[in-house]
């Protein structure tokens, strides 16, 4: 394992630096494709309180539909969520102090599903461990799901954390079989079975599907092979699927449009970062679309942070009973007040779960555009929520079926 460049550290870490291995958390490779792509979706869900919460939430079904199978199966869930309890993350590497330190822990420590719930919770050390980039890299949801062997997402991710040093280090090939999760087939203690069964594949899926390119290469000792290290270097034609989390919000046109419009760069940046681009771009042209509108920042305020059922509506026919004269317009505030309770990384799940649902037409262009006030979608986006947060409707279905 490679040495973290000199320059990100500090103190006796970097006076420690030349002569010990600062090594990330390996994580035992017996993990399929399905659960691989669980345990990025739990870490990417919990990585805002990784440290100030002791557990973790999020809906069964969207957890299901964003790795790719059937929101009902619920025991396909079970055995996934099983395998990752069951799933040994390692760690040998230098603390704050300088110190070699040695930790083993389960990759969950619990998971538990109920009322359509999925709670679970890492182990304080562990949880330690992947809040800090330097240990460990969050996947990019984008670029996982481009993958279709477990193999090249292990490959991956175990390259990935170290893209910025260009090379893996040498491992020797006891840990990789173990990191690809074959160390305990005998077929594979061949290296050039295991060449041409796992490496070449691996390397090869990783080259065609994600951000960085592998090169990898071989030590011998006499005739035999004996440890392998992986040059990286960043794909330019994929490297976009790569997350922009800060500086390069500045560059974006709805970043502008919002200055122009009177948000500070601080509000502006906190805004996309909670919201996304695609909801305050949407937000930016309802407000803008408004007639005799005093504040524009104040009704874009009102619309991000309260609903757009904030915003002043023609006069109501009953004005005793406002929602049930426009119970569209009271759909959306609600919808829009449920997105405003979750965290960043459950919108922006939310938001993938939904395309899923999209083709490659007209429907996902203007919910790319338009968001969760998207026209073309106003159907869809009614059963979504309806689904997602049960009863957020009824009282509006009883009310029109009064009315009938």
């Amino acid at each position: 394992m490679d040495d973290i460049p000199r320059d990100q550290l500090s103190g006796a870490l970097r006076r420690g630096a030349v002569k010990k291995h600062v090594a990330a958390i390996h994580v035992s490779g017996k993990l399929t494709l399905l659960q691989r792509k669980l345990s990025n979706v739990l870490l990417l869900n919990a990585y805002d309180t990784l440290m100030t919460k002791p557990s973790h939430q999020i809906d069964a079904r969207t957890l299901s539909l964003m790795i790719g199978y059937n929101s009902n199966d619920m025991d396909t869930l079970k055995q996934s969520l099983r395998g990752l309890v069951e799933t040994v993350a390692e760690w040998d590497m230098l603390d704050e102090k300088g110190r070699q330190e040695w930790g083993v822990s389960s990759l969950l420590s619990y998971a538990k599903l109920r009322g359509g719930v999925c709670e679970y919770a890492y182990s304080p050390a562990l949880a330690e461990k992947l809040h800090d980039p330097k240990v460990f890299a969050l996947i990019n949801l984008n670029m996982q799901r481009r993958f279709t062997s477990g193999h090249a997402l292990a490959l991956y991710e175990n390259c990935y954390r170290f893209v910025r040093t260009g090379s893996t280090g040498w491992w020797d090939l006891d840990l990789f079989r173990r990191l690809m999760g074959v160390a305990d087939s005998s077929y594979y203690e061949v290296f050039k079975q295991l060449n041409a069964k796992i490496i070449k594949p691996a390397v090869a899926e990783v080259n065609r599907s994600s951000n960085i390119v592998l090169t990898p290469e071989t030590r011998k000792q006499g005739r035999a092979v004996t440890h392998i290290r992986f040059l990286i270097k960043e794909n330019p034609q994929l490297a976009i699927l790569d997350m922009d989390d800060g500086e390069g919000m500045r560059h974006g046109e709805v970043y502008g449009r919002l200055r122009a419009l009177g948000a500070s760069d601080r509000l502006a940046r906190q805004w996309l970062g909670a919201h996304g681009e695609a909801q305050v771009r949407a937000g930016l042209d309802y407000v803008e679309a408004r007639q005799n509108v005093v504040s524009k920042m104040g009704y874009l305020t009102a619309a991000l942070e309260g609903g757009f059922g904030a915003a002043p509506k023609a006069p109501a026919p009953d004005s005793a009973n406002p929602q049930a004269a426009n119970p569209q317009a009271e759909r959306l505030r609600r919808i829009l007040e449920v997105i405003r309770t979750r965290t960043p990384t459950q919108r922006d799940a939310d938001r993938r779960l939904f395309l899923t649902q999209l083709g490659d037409g007209p429907a996902r262009q203007d919910f790319e555009r338009h968001g969760w006030m998207s026209p073309l979608n106003a159907a869809r986006i009614r059963d979504f929520w309806q689904e997602m947060s049960p009863g957020l409707f009824d009282d509006l279905a009883d009310q029109a079926a009064s009315r009938a």
